[in-house]
């Protein structure tokens, strides 16, 4: 079995969205209720902070550098500094009960950020979709917590996740990238936890960050579970590959709403993680504007 390490002397609150930069070697990630996106280069161990002004949910890097970054209230276009640019779109939720969460990009270099529905009472988050041009577009709703978004090497399905409501979700995709009718691919069971950030490997499987399971799972295109990585922590919230080789998993993790008996017991609870596997993963597009 690889064996599990931590990325360096780092915790967080809330971990999310962990991207690898090709051009970098380095991986870049946010911390939502911190405001914060994070770089950490490998062969340096250098570690730098950006802050923004608002919980950042998601982002991508940018084919022209910078950043797609999705706020509470709006998405926007930030430089290398991240220094807010331009304005794409307002948040279509209302803002003060669902801020932005998971997102990230297609094999057209097209932004997708999905929102998290904070009262619970019903489905009301929703999965938006920034095009080439900078155009929003709203592609799928009835959700509670979007997460888990990955797209298939073949380019044939996105899938997705609804955290909170503890399903997997696979959506087929035509010839433009443009998605079909939603199908379940998962539903969690008691006790194995619930399916939050996710990345694809090139055979075509599905890898999931289990939050509150204490695991990473790995699933076929069918939906079997082939394996699972077990964390010495409660809640892993997202998964991506890089490294050179695009062989290395980095898991982020939470500290969010634990009390300080779990965090004197866990204390990696926030860490990043990395882990040496077998099968490459799929390379995630930069947000290319045209």
């Amino acid at each position: 079995m690889a064996e599990l390490h931590t990325l360096f002397d780092y915790t967080g609150h809330l971990p999310e969205c962990p991207t690898w930069s090709e051009a970098e070697q380095a991986l870049w990630w946010a911390d939502i209720l911190e405001g914060e996106l994070h770089r950490y280069h490998l062969a340096t161990g250098e570690h730098a902070v950006l802050s923004f002004p608002e919980e950042v949910g998601c982002f991508a890097l940018r084919e022209k550098g910078g950043f797609i970054v999705a706020m509470r209230t709006a998405i926007w276009l930030a430089d290398k500094r991240g220094l807010l640019v331009q304005k794409v779109c307002d948040n279509p939720s209302n803002p003060q009960l669902a801020r932005f969460n998971d997102g990230g990009t297609d094999h057209h270099g097209r932004f997708y950020a999905g929102t998290f529905w904070a009262p619970g009472d019903y489905n009301g988050a929703l999965l938006m979709r920034i095009d080439n041009d900078l155009t929003p577009k709203v592609v799928q709703c009835d959700i509670h917590g979007a997460n888990g978004l990955a797209f298939s090497h073949d380019r044939q399905w996105m899938f997705t996740s609804d955290t909170p409501n503890g399903v997997i979700y696979r959506t087929p995709l035509d010839e433009q990238g443009e998605p079909g009718a939603r199908q379940i691919f998962r539903r969690m069971g008691p006790g194995e936890g619930i399916p939050d950030g996710a990345a694809m490997d090139e055979e075509g499987c599905y890898w999931s960050a289990m939050y509150d399971g204490w695991r990473v799972a790995r699933f076929s295109p069918q939906g079997e579970q082939l394996a699972e990585y077990r964390l010495p922590v409660r809640c892993p919230t997202m998964v991506c590959f890089g490294g050179s080789d695009m062989k290395t998993l980095f898991i982020t993790t939470t500290r969010e709403n634990m009390d300080d008996e779990e965090l004197a017991e866990y204390p990696l609870s926030g860490a990043i993680f990395t882990l040496p596997v077998d099968v490459a993963g799929v390379k995630k597009s930069l947000f290319i504007e045209r």
